[in-house]
């Protein structure tokens, strides 16, 4: 009896080790549309977040092909591009920003790892000075705290750096709901607002602040995902995050959470493959 609990108990491993390389090497195309009668004109645009260096195939040709075959408008970057820590190359996410820059707009809202070197250069060195030259090079300027008007589409995006405080691990602290205005100022609510954030924690600050739509990462997805149900843990360590990824809706207002395409301190994926996210815009008429 016991033999066959072993047997079962290690065959059931070896299942789940191969689905963890499985899913930690690949990723999936997901689909979402957002309509508004804000919105001019109609819009696509290829959303990447937690990349962390990671490379689909040499120099990231795999994830380059599949964003080209989008067609997208633009390319909006919600975080974590890289990943902090010390002496690791900026290669992989100067690299892939090239390729991209070269034939799309881009628009990146820094995550907790961006913002991270740029707070502790006992830590990090010069990394957020090399990063901030390359980015510069590419014609590619972060939106911290900072906004970008699309006048023909009737949008602002804007892009918020909150403060380390709230990538507290175990708890959500606190945000005033003056917060936001304080570092982005107030939305024009005759128009478009879309708000890249890299943590979703927030999305009911988000929402009442006055964004339409909120572009987030940060949680990779729970990790480990149970199927049909949800993400098990978030980097913030806290088990079954409520905001783990997908659609979420708060009054007027949705948030596309991206699960990411990497990984770093918990260097697993399962049941959990990386995400590019397609988002099309589209003007809809007024009742």
């Amino acid at each position: 009896m016991w033999d066959i609990l072993l047997m079962i108990g290690c065959v059931l491993v070896v299942i789940l080790c191969w689905f963890m390389l499985y899913d930690g090497t690949r990723f999936v195309i997901r689909r979402y549309v957002i309509k508004s009668p804000k919105i001019a004109a109609g819009y696509r645009a290829v959303v990447l977040a937690d990349l962390h260096n990671k490379k689909y195939g040499k120099n990231n040709q795999l994830l380059l092909q599949a964003i080209e075959e989008q067609k997208p408008d633009a390319i909006w970057i919600a975080g974590d591009i890289l990943t902090a820590r010390p002496g690791k190359s900026l290669e992989p996410a100067t690299e892939l920003l090239q390729s991209l820059a070269e034939k799309y707009p881009i628009y990146y809202a820094n995550g907790n790892h961006e913002h991270r070197i740029k707070l502790y250069p006992e830590t990090y060195g010069d990394m957020a000075k090399q990063y901030a030259e390359a980015l510069e090079e590419l014609a590619i300027q972060p939106l911290v705290n900072a906004n970008m008007e699309l006048p023909d589409l009737n949008m602002v995006v804007y892009g918020a750096e909150i403060d380390k405080e709230y990538y507290r691990r175990f708890v959500i602290p606190h945000m005033k709901e003056a917060y936001l205005e304080e570092i982005l100022g107030t939305p024009d609510e005759k128009k478009f607002n879309v708000l890249l954030a890299h943590n979703p924690d927030y999305f009911p600050v988000y929402a009442e602040w006055g964004a339409d739509l909120v572009l987030s990462g940060h949680v990779h997805g729970g990790v480990v995902r149970i199927p049909g149900w949800k993400g098990v843990v978030s980097p913030n360590v806290r088990l079954f995050p409520q905001y783990d990824g997908g659609k979420f809706e708060e009054g007027k207002s949705t948030m596309i959470l991206s699960r990411g395409l990497g990984m770093h301190t918990i260097p697993i994926r399962l049941f959990n493959p990386g995400e590019l996210i397609v988002i099309d815009l589209e003007k809809e008429q007024e009742q």
